[in-house]
Formats: C-alpha cells, sequence, structure tokens
C-alpha cells in the first residue's frame, strides 16, 4: 500500500492566483488604423459643442485663428501651427476654462488669382476670376479641413470663419469705414513697392530682402550753365566741360532721372581729369579715381549748399530729344559720403525719398515721369527704351551711356535686395495713386472729429505693445520696432479677388463721392446680401443715380488681403462667431503663429485693432520657428527633404506628429526626419506602456466601493500622489506660459524614473500577490486610480488620441476634454525628501545588486540578501520601514547594521524560492499542503492576509 502524500500543485495553479493585470487597452496603438475613426467621432458626436455646453458660464479663453491660406494641400508647418493651437486650447479647457476655437481661412488675394490664370490663361473678366476665386478657395477649405480634422485638432468645423464668407467680407468694409471715421486713411501718390508678377502694390509686409545681382553705374551728368557751376566754387570760369557724376544700382531709373541730390553740409570738389571737370564729395575723390582709373588734380572745392537749384542736363540729352530736360540738384540730407560720389540720383516715381524731395521743391504729381508700367515694361513712347522690360533693358542702357561718352565706370555687385514674399521675384519702388492707412500726424478722407483719437497710430501700436504678453519675450523687440519704423500702410491693390474698395471718383479732380460714407454702409448691405460679386455687378446708375453716375467712376481697387486676416477680430470676435468675445470687447487672449507674422498678421491685426479701438486685439502673443530637416535645413521640394504630414499620419499615425510638436522647442526652428519621428516613436511607446499598466492595475476597482482613505494609504502610496501632485504643479505652470517641450520630457522622466523605475517596481509584488480585496491592494490602486486620471489629462493636450482611448477604457464619459485638471491631495514636503532619500539608498544598493549579479552570484534582485550599515539619520530612516524595507528595495532578506556612513553588500540567500511571489525564504513550505508556497503566500491565499505599512 502506497504513503499517502499531499500533492504538489501545479506551478499554473499558483500563478491563476495572482492577481494579474488585465486591460482591453492594446499594447499596440495601431495608430494609422484607428486614429481615422476616433477623428470621425469627434466629429458626429458633436464633442466641440458638448466642450461649450460644459463650460457655458465658466471663464473664457479665446485663441484667435491666424487664417492659413486656401491654396494647396496642407504642409509639416501648417500641421505644426494647428496641433500647437489645439494644445493650447485643449490644455485650458482642462483648466477649467470655455476655451473657444474656431478655425479659419485666408480666402482671396493673388495666390489664388495666380492658380486660376494658370489654369485658365490672364485678363478674365472680374466676374469670372471672382467666380472661379470663390470656388478654388471652396475645394481647397474642404482638403485642408479634412487634413487638419485629421490632426486630432477640436474647433467649430462646421462653422469656421472665412475671409470670403459675406459677412466677413461686409464686415471687413464696415471695418475700413471705422478707420476713415477715425481719420486714418487717405489717398495720395507715392511710389510703393510693386511687383509685376502680382502686378499690384505690395505692403511692407509682403516683402523680404534676398541676394540680387546688380550694375553699378558711374554716370556723368553735363552741366547746363558753365558760369553759374564756376561762380559757385569761387572759379571766374571753368577751363573744360563739367560733369556732376552719380554713382546708382538701379541703372533702369536713369530714364525717368528729374533731379540730383547733393548734402548741404558736405564739402564738394571739381576735379581736373582727362575726362573733364568731375564734381564729386570732397571725402571721395580718390576713391572715386581710382575707380575709374583717373589721374585728377582738385581744383576748388565748395559745400553742398552752394549748389542748390544748380541746373545739370540729362546724361542722354544730346542724344535723344525725349531725355532733353534738366536735372537741377536739390538739397538733401540723405546725399552722403559714405559709399559712391556723395550726390544721388533722383528719379522722383522709382524712390521715397526721391518722391519726397522733389515734391517738396515744388515739382507737381502730374510732371512726375513714370514710364515703367505695371508689368515692368517701359511704357512704348519712353525714348530710345520704350518697350523693354526694365531687367532686360539694364545692358542696353549701360551700352547708351558708354557711346554718348557719359559713362565712368560699371561693375556688378551683389547686395541685399526687396523681393516679393509671394514670388520671390525682385520688386521696384513705383509711384502710383494709392489709398494709404496714416502712421503719424495728417488729414484722413471723411474723418469724424468727434471719433479722432489725440494719438497718431504709431503711438497708439507702440503704446498697445507695452500692454502685450510675447511668448518668447524677445517677439516684443521684434514688433515694437517694425511698427516703430514702418512707413505709411498700402492698402490698395489693383486686382479683382478681394473686398472692393467701394469708392467713385471724380472723373475731373479724382475727389470722393461727397455721399461716400454712406454708400460705404450700402455695398456692405450689398456684400452681405451676395458677396463681393454683388457689389461688382452694381453700377454707378445704381448707386448715385444717372446724373452723378456721369461724373463719377467706379473704383476698381481692392483691399490688400493683409486688410482681409488683420481685420478679422472685427467680425470674428464680436458677433460671426456665437461666443468668441470676452464681454470687455473684441479681443484675442492670444494670437499664435510664425515669427515671420511679426511683419504680417500680427502687424496689421495690431494696425487696425489700433485704429478702431485704440489697443491691440490680443492680450499675448505666441511665435514659433519654422520646420527644417534633420541637419537643420530649409524644406523644399527640390531638396527632396520635405516631410509630409499626410503620409507620417498614414505611416506611424498623427499622434506621432503631435508628440514630435510638443517635445520641440518652438521658439526655435523645428527639426523633423526619419530618425527624429523614429524617437518620438520611442518615446510613445513607453509612455503608452505606462499607461497600459496603470489601466490594467485598476480594471477590478471600483472606486466608489474600493478606495482607500487618504489617512489610511500606505506611506508609499501616499508618497506616491504627493510627487504626482507636485508633478501636476510642474505640468500646469508650464501650460500656463504655453511650454510643451519640458512637460513631454518630465513626462517621460517621471513615466520611466518616478513610476517604471521605482514607485510601478516596488508595487507589483503588493499588487499581485496580496488579497486581491486586501488593504495593501486597494490602498495601492486607489494610488493608481488617482495618478491614471491625472496622466490622462497631463498627456490629452498633446496625445489626444491616445488619452481620449484610454478615457474610454477607464470608464470615463464622453470625452476626456470635457474634465477638468485631477484634484490631488496637497503634497507633502517631509514625505517627499524622506522618500527622496530612500530613493538614493535604493539605487546605490541597486548598483551593488548589479554588480554582484554580473559576476553570477546571485540571479535576480530577489536572490540577494543586502546588509546596509548606515549612519545615524539614515539608520533611523531605514529602520522606520520594518519588515518592508525588502520590498522598497526589492530583495528577499535585509540587515540593518548602525554605522558611520552607508555601505552595502550582497551576498546570495541560501533559502528556498516560493514558487508563487519567487522571494526565496526561511518559511518555504511551512504548509505541507503547499510545500512550495512561502507563508506570506500561504497566509495571503488561505488565511489572515500579510499586514503592509509603508511599502
Amino acid at each position: 500500500m502506497s504513503e499517502n502524500k499531499t500533492p504538489k500543485p501545479e506551478a499554473s495553479a499558483y500563478r491563476a492566483t495572482l492577481n494579474m493585470p488585465d486591460t482591453p487597452f492594446p499594447m499596440r496603438g495601431d495608430l494609422p488604423k484607428r486614429e481615422p475613426q476616433w477623428a470621425k467621432d469627434w466629429s458626429e458626436q458633436g464633442v466641440y459643442k458638448k466642450l461649450r455646453d460644459a463650460r457655458r458660464d465658466a471663464p473664457k479663453f479665446i485663441l484667435h485663428d491666424g487664417p492659413p491660406y486656401a491654396n494647396g494641400q496642407i504642409h509639416i508647418g501648417h500641421a505644426m501651427n494647428k496641433i500647437l493651437k489645439d494644445m493650447i486650447v485643449k490644455s485650458r479647457q482642462l483648466e477649467g476654462f470655455d476655451a473657444l476655437y474656431t478655425p479659419g481661412w485666408d480666402c482671396h488675394g493673388l495666390p489664388i488669382e495666380n492658380a486660376i490664370e494658370k489654369k485658365h490663361g490672364r485678363n478674365l473678366p472680374r466676374d469670372e476670376m471672382q467666380a472661379r476665386g470663390r470656388a478654388f478657395a471652396t475645394e481647397q477649405i474642404a482638403q485642408q479641413m479634412a487634413d487638419f480634422q485629421r490632426l486630432g485638432v477640436l474647433g467649430e468645423w462646421d462653422n469656421p470663419y472665412q475671409t470670403m464668407a459675406y459677412a466677413s467680407e461686409a464686415g471687413e468694409l464696415r471695418a475700413l469705414k471705422k478707420v476713415m471715421e477715425r481719420g486714418f486713411v487717405y489717398r495720395g501718390l507715392k511710389p510703393v513697392y510693386w511687383c509685376f508678377d502680382c502686378a499690384s502694390s505690395l505692403a511692407e509686409f509682403e516683402i523680404e530682402y534676398q541676394d540680387k545681382q546688380s550694375q553699378t553705374l558711374d554716370v556723368m551728368f553735363p552741366a547746363a550753365d558753365p558760369a553759374r557751376l564756376a561762380a559757385a566754387f569761387g572759379l571766374p570760369a571753368l577751363t573744360k566741360e563739367a560733369f556732376i557724376v552719380i554713382w546708382t544700382t538701379t541703372a533702369w531709373t536713369i530714364p525717368a532721372n528729374q533731379a540730383l541730390n547733393v548734402n548741404p553740409e558736405l564739402e564738394y570738389s571739381l576735379v581736373d581729369t582727362e575726362r573733364g571737370l568731375l564734381l564729386v564729395a570732397s571725402a571721395l575723390v580718390e576713391k572715386c579715381l581710382e575707380r575709374w582709373k583717373l589721374q585728377g588734380q582738385v581744383v576748388a572745392t565748395a559745400l553742398g549748399q552752394k549748389l542748390d537749384l544748380m541746373p545739370f542736363k540729362h546724361p542722354l540729352a544730346h542724344v535723344d530729344k525725349a531725355f532733353d530736360r534738366i536735372s537741377p540738384v536739390y538739397l538733401a540730407d540723405y546725399a552722403t559720403a559714405e559709399d559712391g560720389t556723395g550726390i544721388v540720383h533722383s528719379a522722383p516715381a522709382y524712390g521715397v525719398d526721391d518722391f519726397n524731395s522733389c515734391v517738396a521743391h515744388g515739382l507737381k504729381y502730374e510732371d512726375i515721369l513714370n514710364p515703367v508700367q505695371g508689368n515692368g515694361v517701359y511704357a512704348p513712347e519712353l525714348g530710345m527704351f520704350g518697350g523693354q522690360h526694365i531687367w532686360k533693358a539694364v545692358p542696353v542702357i549701360i551700352d547708351a551711356l558708354k557711346v554718348a561718352g557719359r559713362l565712368l565706370d560699371s561693375i556688378t555687385i551683389t547686395h541685399s535686395y526687396p523681393h516679393c514674399w509671394r514670388h520671390k521675384s525682385p520688386v521696384i519702388y513705383r509711384a502710383a495713386a494709392q489709398w494709404f492707412v496714416r502712421m503719424d500726424e495728417g488729414e484722413g478722407v471723411f474723418t469724424d472729429p468727434a471719433q479722432k483719437p489725440a494719438q497718431t497710430l504709431r503711438q497708439i501700436a507702440l503704446a498697445a505693445i507695452e500692454k502685450t504678453s510675447f511668448y518668447p519675450e524677445n517677439g516684443k523687440a521684434r514688433l515694437r520696432d517694425m511698427i516703430a519704423g514702418r512707413p505709411d500702410w498700402c492698402i490698395s491693390r489693383q486686382r479683382s479677388w478681394g473686398v472692393p474698395l467701394p469708392f467713385f471718383l471724380h472723373v475731373d479732380s479724382g475727389e470722393l463721392h461727397p455721399r461716400t460714407m454712406e454708400i460705404m454702409d450700402q455695398a456692405a448691405e450689398i456684400v452681405e446680401k451676395g458677396g463681393i460679386e454683388a457689389w461688382s455687378r452694381a453700377t454707378a446708375e445704381e448707386i448715385l443715380g444717372a446724373e452723378d453716375a456721369k461724373l463719377y467712376t467706379k473704383s476698381t481697387d481692392i483691399l490688400e488681403v493683409w486688410f482681409d486676416s488683420g481685420s478679422t477680430f472685427w467680425h470674428v470676435l464680436r458677433g460671426t462667431h456665437a461666443g468668441m468675445h470676452h464681454d470687455e470687447g473684441p479681443e484675442a487672449d492670444l494670437y499664435l503663429e510664425g515669427h515671420d507674422q511679426h511683419r504680417g498678421w500680427f502687424h496689421s491685426s495690431l494696425l487696425l485693432s489700433s485704429a478702431i479701438f485704440g489697443r491691440a486685439p490680443y492680450r499675448g502673443l505666441l511665435t514659433h520657428g519654422f520646420t527644417v530637416d534633420g541637419q537643420g535645413k530649409k524644406m523644399s521640394k527640390s531638396l527632396g527633404n520635405t516631410v509630409s504630414p499626410q503620409e507620417v499620419s498614414g505611416k506611424l499615425g498623427a499622434e506621432i506628429i503631435r508628440l514630435w510638436c510638443a517635445s520641440t522647442d518652438y521658439s526655435g526652428d523645428l527639426a523633423i526626419d526619419d530618425k527624429i519621428l523614429a524617437r518620438v516613436v520611442d518615446a510613445y511607446r513607453r509612455i503608452r506602456n505606462t499607461l497600459r499598466f496603470l489601466l490594467a492595475n485598476v480594471s477590478d476597482f471600483d472606486p466608489a466601493r474600493d478606495a482607500v482613505a487618504e489617512a489610511e494609504l500606505l506611506e508609499i502610496d501616499r508618497w506616491a500622489l504627493a510627487r504626482a501632485a507636485e508633478f501636476q504643479a510642474e505640468v500646469l505652470a508650464h501650460y500656463k506660459v504655453y511650454e510643451f517641450h519640458p512637460v513631454v520630457a518630465k513626462l517621460q522622466l517621471f513615466c520611466s524614473e518616478d513610476l517604471g523605475g521605482f514607485y510601478l517596481d516596488v508595487l507589483k509584488d503588493r499588487l499581485y500577490t496580496t488579497g486581491a480585496k486586501s488593504l495593501a491592494r486597494r490602498s495601492a490602486q486607489t494610488a493608481l486610480y488617482q495618478i491614471t486620471h491625472a496622466m490622462l489629462r497631463w498627456m490629452a493636450p498633446f496625445l489626444s488620441f491616445t488619452a481620449e482611448e484610454a478615457w474610454k477604457q477607464f470608464g470615463g464619459s464622453d470625452s476626456i476634454f470635457l474634465e477638468t485638471f485631477q484634484t490631488l491631495p496637497a503634497g507633502d514636503s517631509a514625505l517627499l525628501a524622506k522618500w527622496q532619500r530612500l530613493r538614493a539608498i535604493r539605487d546605490a544598493a541597486n548598483k551593488e545588486i548589479e554588480n554582484v549579479r554580473t559576476s553570477g552570484a546571485v540571479g535576480s534582485s530577489l536572490q540577494a540578501v543586502v546588509t546596509l550599515t548606515a549612519a545615524p539619520e539614515d539608520h533611523a530612516l531605514l529602520a522606520g520601514l520594518g519588515e518592508d524595507m525588502k520590498f522598497v528595495l526589492i530583495v528577499s532578506t535585509t540587515n540593518l547594521v548602525a554605522g558611520d556612513s552607508l555601505q552595502i553588500s550582497v551576498t546570495a540567500s541560501s533559502d528556498q524560492k516560493c514558487e508563487r511571489c519567487w522571494h526565496y525564504r526561511a518559511d518555504v513550505g511551512s504548509n505541507p499542503a503547499h510545500p512550495t508556497l512561502c507563508a506570506r503566500c500561504d497566509s495571503n491565499l488561505h488565511g489572515a492576509g500579510e499586514t503592509r505599512v509603508h511599502a
């Protein structure tokens, strides 16, 4: 008869007794496959409207969207911009604000006209251009909107603002009227930047500087009154033919020369050379002779003021009668002896200083020569060069001057030159009758004296800047300098697809119709009902009546596109979008764009709001850098270094773009390439894995039933909540000033070090091996539950899809964004300090354990016996843990010895390994019924369960 033996339980049976983590939240996100459905759900379930309802009476936070242009697919820069805005709005929403975001689009302007002209040809009728422009912009908006929503951006997508919406177009006309009433609008002839590709004037903010090659010219203008010139230099007579010499880099302006400028305070010399008597600034004689390869002797000197109104002839006067005219000398401070010859040639149609000087000296507007047409071609009637494009005419002009004997020197130089922001082509100054917003003192058209402010627009705008917060702070000086130095703003354009200047000009005087302000109201009403197309169709007879229609011409100019976007605060923040305004007025909490918008949208918005309301339309301005490749190079299709947000979303997920955006310091340029994205993917996996662990270990936790009171929590659980509260305070402080990359960096450290590397590591034994409903396990779950709640909110602004997915698995409400940041127990500084020291001791012990493991003396840390010799303070700290010290160190046995300093020794345990908890303990097999279990596991399974106090 065989002996009775207690059957040895199967290992799998013991595994089944463990409280193993369980969650449907998958380890793999499968983001490219699953994100589109989440984005669709947000749209179909009306999440944005639910957010508004949830915060109906809360304080508002308004981020006013700088409208992207409705032309072409979005690129990675667009994606970064929109995600950054989305993160800010969501973080404010979680903070408890009613955080509103209405996306918008810039719809009028040249890029769309250019796209239509490429497809359908130039010189389309205005009605056709406007119809095609509206259809094109509508199509582009739909495409871009889908891409932005795919990126997880929440907003009022079912009612975005568009500058081409009838209400916006009408609102823009009303804004213009208000600017006029306050005395800032006038019409004037003056040189403005002109782009031949745009065939229109440009504003200061549409200009960028690039290198350009130009030919320098030293040109001789013969004296028209030699006796008078001799007298000015104190000479009885001139012994040779005399010339004043100018230096210029714009050969194409020579045919339009009408004057010469000298500085009244500079000394000038007459130099005797083989080419005649040459007049130049005394300080430049030596340099000029060297440049011209001439020998010369100074005959006489005189101050510039002696040359006032001295007549000289055009250098081509003897070649073609079209140039047989006098160029008088005008005194001007801007002529200097820094380079050239000290004499400036003046073509008033093509330079602001030249224009002002000539007009100040009595030149009438109608007498200003302006032979360059809008397309860059000289008028056909211009002598010698008519019909030629100015850039192609340069060598022809140089040859003509050389043949005429009027050219002393010409070389090619590379210099910084203004270019069109859109076309990247060189621009010129060109005089044209345009409408301007005045920066300084002066009279406007139809000013209402009761509304005219005491200060100038420049003064108002500069004062507004001082009241604005800037992120980063250096944006303040940049915007201030631009406003301080900018000229008057040219707001008129000679195009079709845009908001009209609803003016009627008298055919003889050019004056506005006396009922202009009434007509503007009428135009706004017409446009509000039928768009700008309706105004285009309106005739002078319909608006003015038959008699006045004979005397007035309807303007065909439009408002430039920066007026469109710059005035959006006037309608979007005042009524076209419900709720998008603070009670105290149309003012956004934040405008956010790339740093180039200091001269763009920030700039035009500031000027218009200052003109209308006397303040900025924003409380804060945030600027970000541009996207570049991994080597810091600007992205371009030709270099093949672009990154498509559509492709990244399809391959890795939009969440990876969001995390890249959040983890990059946007105050500088943002680098992105495949290697950088691979690192972002790794970071995402680490965060997701931590989140999965948290969810899996609270899957059976019902806070209403199972939560442990704070006072009853184990000490390490109270520490974890205190550390989470401390961390949350850091996160919220960063969110408050729109900083995201420190949040991501700290969150990764929190996940890897505070949680994964310490707390969760220590917690696993208690979570898995203690009784499922024991105080020890419920204490841990109480802390984990609150930390999970907090973490989902920390990450939701940037990992929005993942946070929403986890929130649903967590049993949350409709959306994580309906929540506010978690309220965590107040941090205990003494507790935090205590456990900071315990972690340092633990790190030192782990280092010693690892050394012994490397030697092969122990396997896992649980096989180690750790003896700690500690100084009194550390000894008391460790002794206070009692039996729980081994759980903190994750070893089976600890010994504590008093000493003078911290010393750690590690040996291998000689005890048996418990088959269930894997600890090495002397009491394994103490219950013959379960010979492979330790007494602790036996008690947890079959008895009262172990008692934990600290860990």
